[in-house]
């Protein structure tokens, strides 16, 4: 819906045209915590795998100092 700046508008395309872009924005909004949502839990995802990695190794250690007494 293209408005040109001259053009006069009646409250109710007023209102119709302010809840579009509302609307737009909330979708942006949305996208944009879905995004972040979806880049946290890669972030952990990746943090949990290394401390697994790390604990294994740790594990791996000691039970092979266990074996060795």
């Amino acid at each position: 819906m293209l408005i040109r700046k001259e053009q006069d508008l009646d409250p109710v395309q007023t209102e119709v045209f302010d809840i579009m872009v509302g609307y737009d924005v909330e979708q942006k909004n949305r996208r944009k915590q879905r995004a972040t949502r979806r880049l946290l839990e890669a972030r952990r995802a990746i943090e949990r795998h290394r401390e697994e990695k790390e604990l294994m190794t740790w594990l791996d250690e000691e039970s092979w100092f266990e074996e060795n007494e």
